[in-house]
């Protein structure tokens, strides 16, 4: 489909993209041009293949697509195109206008005063359900009123422009609908980045749907009414849904959905996607190309005796059927472009080279968006795709002493983790162990469910009940597979933690596998090239766990939470309250490639408080560690709390791990080898340990009174690190003059933070500076402004 020097150019185009991230990257690619131009052209490889052949030689080791390179203008041309594709990246790069509704917000330096508003527009996306239990959804805003309470008169109206994120308790966004005019009550604000190493980034997240600003709502005014309603997709999707979960019930009848229509379009419950993450099959819960495939696969079986113009008709109206309920998603975008080609080659009776059609299918869509280039799913996709495309021939080819249907079975699956495993670990550092045989074990199911939610869709499209019918003959397949996914979840070792490889890596093992896939010398030795990526990731690992010594205070709110790292022993201090640990310290963990703590002390106010309360086994952040790993020695100081049902949970969770759990007693030292801690008062809540010849002291919520009485009675070392809240940062500061101190989120005064300023302390707010590391032979460093200053080298 694609000539060589069309090859080239697309190549080069993505190339660009991808080089964004680098200073100068349009300039490298032009470069590369040139030098391709030198070094490749069409004359110099003719000489080189005539001398080997004149020698009686072979141009083994030279791959057919640079023995066929294009004319050295195509390079040039290439390089340019890649110069150009930058300038298009920035160019496409959403930035807020100057009505945009985030020019609005007040400065959060105010003071902690939210201003109330009322933002008018219309309902942009399906609402969702979040992680919180609140409502979700995506709003085009078109008038913004201030006001002085929720009852009082509007101060200010005035017209913008602009999308929000938008959240609101779960029964107001019930009922609501994608073209719906409302009106939302509550506080405007900024989408912050990513404060701690491993954190969700959601600034950016949204940027690159061109959303600068977040709207916590309250209540929620319909402007239109009911028998005003527009037709969208959404009602065929929610057709779809509502017929299918109908006989199947929750959970089986949403995942059916979400196996036809994909996660995007159908609320899939978390506690599902979750456990199909976990386990290594998150590509079945995402329409893309196997979705496309069943749907075409499914059309052309059915028009089989119809002429070819018949089949290319229907086969293309299917395709943007299946887009249209399944969203513009870049996968599925993707998928969709090349069935179309598929068509095309049916229709023209050609062959349709594979290869060529994904990389122009690449080539359209990052014309279209040029920002989908950092686009996980896309990305994902994409090398999915060419996995099946280069490697799952040649696998097949090795297990010919296999029956073709199991060494299909086999190489499919094995095909696309070879190509998209290296990015999994450079974003989450985590392995399924398990994935690649769950993925054989559950293709048969998979495939089932798949083909079965297709026909029941497209009969509850004309008859609903119909529909549900044939639905829930798919309940024992959707049942099994949920258990299946279940079981391998609770093998042990299920999830293995690598932690994210770096840059340097990624472009290394990419560039094993790309030579395995072009060079014939590298084929024949494709084992030492898979010792060699393997080598790339664990001895830069095997390293760290046995050198790294670091210390990280993670912004995690009111509590402090700080994390030792001692050449492979872990030890964690609090955990925060609730979503602090599944979102702040699972996710820093997970990419520092941690499996186990090994030392685990909880002590302070806001835990305790947590403790109190019924709910507190479902919500305490202790929980959500160790749900996901274990802890070989828990210190927890809780003395009016034992037989609460959170106390009792954690016990319970840890020895089941065959781990200890102590209660921690005021006065008492723990010992971890390289940390002595001490709880200093059975009333508050102050925790000092010493470390590497430095002395620290965490003080939580307590009244500089009385940190002063114990230091003047002697209780207390004079710290050479602080941590404190806000609201004692001035008086602790003076009292112990700190080297470093370090206060929880909170706004500090510009007055307070001016006297401070005199003092030879270094100051660090989590709220501000995200994370602060500090190693033996470094400076503390916030994580903030580290990230920015690497993102202004990138």
């Amino acid at each position: 489909m694609i000539q060589t020097s069309g090859v080239f150019i697309c190549l080069g185009f993505i190339l660009g993209l991808l080089l964004t991230g680098v200073p100068g990257g349009g300039f490298w690619v032009l470069g590369c041009g040139v030098v391709g131009a030198v070094l490749f052209g069409r004359r110099r490889l003719g000489r080189f293949a005539q001398k080997s052949e004149n020698a009686g030689g072979k141009t083994e080791g030279v791959p057919n697509i640079w023995q066929n390179t294009p004319h050295p203008r195509i390079w040039l041309v290439a390089g340019l195109v890649g110069l150009l594709a930058t300038g298009y990246f920035q160019w496409r790069s959403p930035q807020p206008n100057e009505n945009d509704i985030s020019t609005f917000i007040a400065s959060e330096n105010n003071g902690n005063q939210q201003q109330l508003v009322i933002v008018r527009g219309e309902v942009a996306s399906n609402p969702r359900l979040t992680r919180s239990q609140r409502g979700q959804f995506v709003l085009a805003a078109t008038q913004l009123d201030e006001v002085k309470n929720e009852t009082g008169p509007v101060d200010v109206s005035k017209g913008v422009t602009g999308k929000l994120y938008v959240t609101v308790p779960i029964l107001q966004a019930t009922g609501l609908y994608p073209g719906q005019q409302v009106a939302v009550t509550g506080v405007l604000y900024k989408p912050r980045t990513a404060s701690n190493p491993g954190a969700f980034d959601f600034q950016k997240f949204l940027q690159q749907q061109g959303i600068f600003a977040g709207l916590t709502g309250r209540q929620i005014n319909v402007l239109d009414q009911y028998d005003e309603r527009k037709w969208g997709w959404w009602q065929v999707r929610q057709r779809i849904v509502r017929s299918q979960v109908r006989w199947l019930g929750v959970p089986a009848g949403p995942l059916v959905s979400a196996m036809v229509l994909g996660s995007r379009a159908v609320d899939l419950p978390y506690d599902i996607r979750d456990l199909f993450v976990k386990a290594g099959l998150a590509h079945t819960l995402a329409a893309s190309g196997f979705h496309v495939s069943l749907v075409l696969g499914l059309i052309l079986q059915l028009t089989s005796r119809a002429s070819k113009g018949t089949q290319f008709t229907f086969g293309c109206l299917a395709l943007i059927i299946f887009l249209s309920l399944t969203g513009f998603q870049p996968s599925v975008l993707r998928a969709v472009i090349m069935g179309f080609a598929a068509l095309v080659g049916l229709l023209l009776k050609r062959k349709v080279k594979q290869f060529g059609s994904l990389l122009l299918a690449a080539t359209i869509l990052l014309l279209i968006n040029p920002l989908w280039i950092w686009d996980l799913g896309f990305q994902l996709s994409f090398l999915a795709t060419l996995g099946l495309i280069v490697t799952v021939p040649a696998l097949v080819k090795r297990l010919d002493w296999l029956p073709l249907a199991i060494a299909s079975l086999i190489a499919v699956p094995l095909a696309a983790t070879i190509w998209t495993l290296p990015l999994q670990l450079f974003v989450f550092g985590v392995v399924p162990a398990y994935a690649l045989l769950l993925n054989i074990i559950s293709t048969p199911l998979i495939a089932t469910i798949s083909i079965g939610g297709i026909i029941s869709a497209i009969a509850a499209l004309v008859w609903p009940a119909g529909g549900s019918a044939l639905a829930g003959v798919l309940y024992f397949p959707t049942d099994w597979l949920i258990k299946l996914v279940e079981s391998f979840n609770n093998l042990p070792g299920n999830s293995l933690s690598v932690g994210s490889i770096s840059t340097w890596q990624l472009v290394g093992i990419y560039a094993v596998v790309i030579a395995v896939w072009l060079v014939r010398w590298w084929q024949k030795r494709w084992w030492f090239a898979a010792l060699m990526a393997i080598s790339l990731v664990l001895i830069p690992l095997w390293y760290s766990a046995n050198t790294l010594f670091r210390i990280t205070v993670l912004a995690a709110g009111t509590e402090p939470v700080v994390v030792i790292q001692d050449r492979g022993t872990v030890t964690l201090i609090n955990s925060g309250d609730e979503g602090t640990g599944r979102f702040t310290i699972l996710p820093f963990l997970q990419q520092q490639g941690v499996n186990q703590i090994d030392w685990a002390i909880a002590y302070g106010s806001a835990r305790s408080a947590i403790a109190s309360n019924s709910k507190y086994q479902d919500n305490n952040a202790w929980l959500e560690v160790l749900q996901t790993l274990p802890i070989k020695n828990f210190y927890e100081y809780s003395p009016n709390l034992k037989n609460t049902i959170g106390i009792q949970a954690i016990q319970q969770e840890v020895q089941k791990q065959e781990g200890t759990y102590q209660p921690l007693a005021p006065g008492q030292t723990v010992n971890t080898g390289s940390v002595v801690a001490q709880l200093i008062n059975e009333q508050l809540p102050i925790l000092q340990f010493q470390i590497q010849g430095q002395n620290w002291l965490l003080v939580g919520n307590v009244k500089p009174t009385e940190v002063e009485q114990l230091y003047k009675a002697g209780s207390l070392l004079r710290p050479q690190v602080l941590w404190c809240s806000p609201q004692s940062l001035r008086d602790l500061v003076q009292m112990f003059q700190p080297q470093v101190a370090i206060a929880s989120y909170g706004n500090v005064d510009s007055k307070t933070l001016s006297e401070l300023s005199k003092n030879q302390t270094q100051l660090f707010l989590t709220r501000d500076d995200g994370a602060i590391q500090w190693t033996p032979n470094g400076k503390f460093e916030a994580f903030v402004q580290a990230t920015e200053n690497k993102s202004s080298v990138f």
